[in-house]
């Protein structure tokens, strides 16, 4: 019952936080560009991967690790909005940003998880 309440409560926390933080960024760019779906995916990215180098040297228990990666992480990024505004993109002609939505979210994103890992690791030794 505890991983059900953290995962909740995470989640909450991680939606809201989101929610926050996609407004602000795609407000301060006002573009076409999905911009605050792009900064949260490479925000929760790096996130994820500094936190799972943490989590492999057990700094963080299973309880926080379930609050974290499944609760916040898992309410903060967002896949479907991405999917979503790529294929409005496409919809609506923008081939070339829809490329750019595509490569920038799943590269970058995979490059950031990898630093934010690399950090942890250097952080515990």
């Amino acid at each position: 019952m505890l991983k059900f309440l953290l995962i909740a409560l995470g989640g909450a926390l991680g939606t809201l936080a989101r929610y926050g933080a996609s407004g602000f960024a795609q407000q301060k760019y006002n573009g076409v560009f999905p911009v605050g779906t792009l900064t949260v995916n490479l925000v929760g990215s790096f996130l994820i991967g500094l936190l799972w180098g943490m989590a492999e040297n057990s700094i963080l228990s299973p309880n926080i690790r379930t609050f974290l990666f499944v609760g916040i992480l898992g309410g903060f990024t967002t896949f479907s909005t991405f999917s979503l505004e790529t294929l409005n993109l496409l919809r609506d002609g923008e081939f070339k940003l829809a490329l750019v939505n595509i490569l920038l979210n799943n590269v970058i994103g995979i490059v950031l998880a990898f630093v934010g890992l690399l950090l942890a690791k250097n952080i515990n030794t």
